[in-house]
């Protein structure tokens, strides 16, 4: 089993559980980030004042998948959650020992 985090930017999060949803992923954690890449932030200007924005708000969208799902679960995130632009996201793959599903004490894929 493989845990996929990817950070994307917070509009295409829709498009991306959808896309998710039709491949067979049964369940994401989404969380509101801010952080910085390349990008470097922006420059704003707010009533006259101009000030820099370090930390750009982001997606974090977590799942975990069987590793016959991997390869089509991150083709997915790349093609909805890319728009050729800077500032895209990045996707982490890591390795999952074990997954419990607390209310029935199902282990591994059958938790999933």
């Amino acid at each position: 089993m493989k845990l996929i985090s990817a950070i994307i930017r917070p509009f295409k999060l829709d498009e991306v559980r959808e896309a998710l949803a039709e491949v067979g992923v049964t369940g994401i954690t989404v969380t509101e980030v801010k952080g910085f890449g390349r990008q470097k932030g922006h420059t704003e200007l707010y009533r006259g004042a101009e000030y820099v924005v370090d930390f750009l708000p982001k997606i974090k969208l977590e799942t975990v998948v069987a590793d016959e799902s991997l390869e089509a679960v991150i083709e997915v995130i790349q093609q909805t959650a890319g728009t050729g632009k800077i500032g895209d996201g990045k996707i982490f793959v890591t390795t999952v020992d074990q997954v419990i599903r607390i209310r029935t004490g199902e282990i591994g894929v059958d938790a999933l």
